[in-house]
């Protein structure tokens, strides 16, 4: 039984919703509450599986309330955002706060509760299969430092669980410090390119990845998060604004530069393709959904695959196994690979199936990403 708790300050849509999860015989509801404030003392009473919380209340309003909550008592939470521009903004920071999805309120209301029940009750059971965390505090941005010809190659351990079909290995590590003065692109090493794919729970690791990789990293970052349109935008902009290396949504036709983030729009396909040069470019579509996503880490990772050592993949936080078959193409060409561990992620789906297909170079806690990005990329 998944036991539910409502927030919400209209007395309307509180029934509605409770009338919803009563219909089902997997859920309880035990408790509205009116306010943040509210929301948060019998989130502390009842301790329900799920929190449904809506973004814009009196007293205290969502957002303010899930900070506390993710901090003092983290449960999964569903956010009931409107879809204005405003809202849109809002989710996003609810998401990079910890909350697992949303249900975006057509046309600014519920009030058409049989268009989108169907999210609701599908949403809420994922959620409560989900693993809540609190924020990991942030960090100085790393500084890209290019390895020094003399150099001796070293190794370092890395503590990874052992799975079926994984054979940890050993990566060369910096033994001597790279001098201050190379805080600047470095000429001549941007044909490298990180591919990065999550879901589930992505906005929050990615808020935790790329705000520690250094604004000089020698080589563009593309980034497929499950997402539907309208709310790719908000996310880059977002992550733009508290980190060093730049962040944008990904345009059609556009070149891949280094100390560039580019986050492919929510309903379109994305693609890395060669151009003139040497160089990479990004090709979007809008051809079919692929395992029902689109855009769809697969689609990325099988046209990235094909630049081999320069590639380095990252498979995050997301249910079920999208990059899973993508990730094999990239180890067949030589690709690097990096993979979420289960106790950091949100949900352990996809780097699961990574993982437990022998796929995974490495497998790092959310908060060591960034570190391992950058070391691959001096490699």
């Amino acid at each position: 039984m998944i036991r539910v708790l409502i927030a919400d300050d209209s007395a309307f849509m509180r029934k509605v919703l409770s009338d919803l999860f009563n219909s089902q015989s997997d859920f309880q509801v035990v408790g509205t509450a009116v306010n943040g404030q509210d929301a948060i003392e019998k989130v502390k009473k009842f301790q329900p599986d799920v929190l449904t919380l809506d973004v814009i209340m009196p007293v205290m309003d969502g957002l303010n309330a899930l900070a506390v909550i993710m901090e003092q008592c983290p449960l999964p939470v569903i956010m009931i955002s409107s879809a204005t521009q405003k809202g849109t903004n809002e989710t996003i920071r609810a998401l990079a706060l910890g909350a697992v999805d949303f249900v975006s309120k057509a046309g600014g209301a519920i009030s058409k509760i049989d268009t989108i029940k169907d999210e609701i009750l599908a949403k809420c059971r994922l959620a409560a299969k989900a693993h809540a965390r609190k924020n990991f505090s942030a960090s100085k941005p790393l500084v890209y430092k290019p390895k020094l010809p003399s150099e001796e190659p070293a190794t370092r351990r890395i503590e990874v669980k052992r799975r079926t079909g994984f054979v940890p290995k050993q990566r060369p590590t910096i033994t001597r410090p790279a001098p201050e003065s190379v805080k600047k692109i470095i000429p001549g090493t941007g044909k490298r390119i990180v591919a990065i794919g999550t879901s589930t729970g992505g906005p929050q690791a990615l808020q935790t990845v790329i705000t520690r990789l250094p604004g000089n990293l020698p080589c563009g970052v593309v980034v497929v998060q499950h997402m539907p349109a309208g709310f790719t935008k908000s996310l880059a902009d977002r992550l733009n604004s508290i980190s060093e290396i730049s962040v944008k949504e990904a345009e059609n036709d556009e070149l891949i530069r280094p100390g560039q983030v580019y986050i492919a729009p929510g309903n379109f396909h994305l693609r890395i393709v060669p151009a003139v040069g040497g160089e990479r470019k990004i090709l979007l579509s809008q051809e079919p959904p692929v395992g029902n996503h689109r855009p769809a880490v697969n689609v990325m990772f099988d046209s990235a695959a094909q630049f081999g050592r320069d590639l380095i993949s990252v498979i995050m936080t997301g249910m079920g196994a999208d990059g899973c078959e993508g990730m094999k193409k990239i180890k067949a060409t030589g690709g690097y690979s990096i993979a979420q561990d289960e106790d950091s992620c949100v949900v352990y789906g996809m780097p699961k199936a990574v993982v437990d297909a022998g796929l995974a170079d490495e497998i790092c806690p959310l908060n060591k990403i960034a570190e391992a990005i950058v070391e691959a990329v001096r490699r």
